[in-house]
């Protein structure tokens, strides 16, 4: 929500308000005066107090129009933080919880052979197992939406990063697998915001031009933690079992929470409009929305769901890599995750400049992406290592349909529209895991519990078959039609819309 322009343009409207908040001068605070409207204008030491309660007409409290203030960020204005200033007190404490967040939904790629031979678990239930938290993250989306809308992202995500430590120590104190199933379960709902917290807290303080590249920096730090779930973890486990692992994530957790609690600066408050089934349909019915689903949300749970636990078994099945060798190859793979998140929103944006839409850029990744699960189904055995890095680094682009979503969304709607398509990607990311494991299950494992080639191809064969109608289908409307774009792409960045006119033309012969 971008409302810095729209602050009180004269004195007679607002109060002027240092920018540090609080109720030193502005030269005390070190800050620039801003205006603001009255009613927000009243800082804490004139809030009133219990015994002395306020008019029926004065402004409320401080406390309730902006929140609790945080110990160092306190309330500022969105356009009045410096690019230090956001870095250090926004995108940092966030962009933890999304590295903690990829790395507790990685983990298990690494633990499976550990989980496996502890509790003797099939591929359907090692797939069940680490699929509950894809699960139980898509249910938590719709509320996740509506409190980000309604209490901000600070608070939100505060108190789920503490319910994800709860998770990650309940999963240490699991001896059975159902208890491991509902520990990861009550990770998946504790994670269930890191990322669109992140989006939703740096896209109230940067323009919307520069959400795409925000947003790779984003998806990159997110590919480190998927890295550290890989090469780091295998070296922890030669000094701690996985039970003191998920003691220690779980205290990374908790401290991450206590860090957003403590730096974040808190926005004006706004009044969202509630949440109902009819916003739901308004939002799925928008053609930006519609397309953007149709073509990225199969891949993107693809992605996720395979990334996450079946290339370290199909390594290991197929390839017949030893573990220190796949560790590599997933550390790797998530190295190219940073590379391509970067790499994706410095291209879209290049592309942008030239009127090449962010969905058409979208396409050609998904298409490669297709490319390179075609060489699973085909066994290619020269390129096994290759493959496994390609399908990460490939992979990386559907992150790009966050962006496009949030900025073609009124400012009041992008949390709950974010958090409606991450709904979708990750009930489809659970039945991806889960079904994985069911198709590969439908083959007999050999003495070692390797299970065939083939096994892992009709799999693939599989998947591929889903995401194709998505992709042809935009290519069909795009080879037949076009749109006679009014604005710029450029300026539809500058003015927060990737959304290009809907006129339609006839493409000449």
């Amino acid at each position: 929500m971008d409302h810095h322009h729209h602050g009180g343009t004269a004195a007679a409207k607002g109060t002027a308000l240092p920018i540090a908040g609080g109720c030193d001068s502005p030269a005390d605070a070190g800050g620039t005066a801003v205006t603001i409207p009255a009613a927000q204008a009243a800082p804490a030491c004139m809030a009133g107090s219990a015994a002395d309660p306020p008019a029926p007409h004065a402004p409320a409290p401080h406390w309730l129009q902006f929140g609790v203030p945080a110990f160092i960020g306190r309330v500022r204005l969105p356009g009045t933080l410096s690019p230090a200033s956001m870095f250090c007190l926004v995108f940092l404490p966030f962009a933890l919880g999304h590295f903690m967040s990829s790395l507790l939904r990685n983990v298990n790629a690494i633990l499976a052979p550990q989980l496996v031979d502890a509790l003797g678990l099939t591929p359907a239930q090692l797939g069940l197992l680490t699929s509950a938290y894809f699960l139980t993250f898509a249910l938590a989306q719709l509320p996740v939406g509506m409190a980000l809308d309604r209490f901000g992202p600070r608070l939100v995500q505060c108190s789920m990063l503490w319910l994800a430590a709860l998770g990650a120590l309940a999963f240490a104190g699991s001896r059975e697998f159902n208890q491991l199933v509902v520990a990861r379960a009550v990770m998946g709902i504790g994670l269930a915001g890191c990322f669109m917290a992140a989006v939703k807290a740096v896209s109230t303080w940067i323009s919307p031009a520069k959400l795409p590249s925000v947003q790779g920096y984003l998806i990159a730090v997110g590919g480190l933690g998927a890295a550290s779930a890989t090469l780091p973890v295998r070296l922890a486990l030669h000094y701690m079992d996985w039970r003191w692992l998920f003691i220690m994530l779980g205290a990374g957790c908790a401290i991450i929470a206590l860090l957003i609690w403590l730096l974040t600066p808190t926005p004006p408050a706004t009044q969202p409009k509630p949440f109902n089934r009819r916003m739901f349909a308004d939002i799925c019915a928008h053609p930006v929305f519609r397309s953007t689903a149709t073509l990225m949300l199969l891949p993107h749970a693809v992605f996720f769901g395979v990334q996450g636990l079946w290339i370290a078994r199909w390594l290991h099945d197929v390839g017949r890599f030893p573990p220190q060798a796949i560790a590599w190859l997933l550390y790797l793979g998530m190295a190219a995750v940073v590379l391509g998140a970067i790499a994706t929103g410095m291209i879209t944006e290049w592309a942008a400049r030239r009127n090449i839409a962010p969905l058409s850029v979208a396409a050609c990744g998904i298409a490669l992406f297709v490319v390179v699960q075609v060489g699973f189904v085909l066994d290619w055995q020269p390129g096994y290592a290759q493959l496994a890095v390609l399908f990460t680094l490939t992979g990386t682009i559907t992150g790009i349909d966050y962006a496009i979503v949030a900025q073609a969304m009124p400012p009041a709607l992008t949390g709950r529209a974010s958090t409606c398509l991450n709904l979708f990607i990750f009930l489809a990311a659970f039945c991806v895991q889960a079904g994985f494991g069911l198709v590969v299950g439908l083959w007999q494992p050999d003495a070692l519990q390797r299970y065939p080639a083939i096994a892992y191809q009709a799999a693939f064969g599989v998947l591929v078959l889903l995401q194709l109608p998505g992709l042809l289908a935009f290519a069909w409307r795009h080879l037949g039609i076009r749109y006679n774009v009014g604005l710029t792409l450029k300026d539809m960045y500058e003015t927060g819309s990737l959304r290009p006119s809907r006129q339609r033309k006839t493409r000449p012969d």
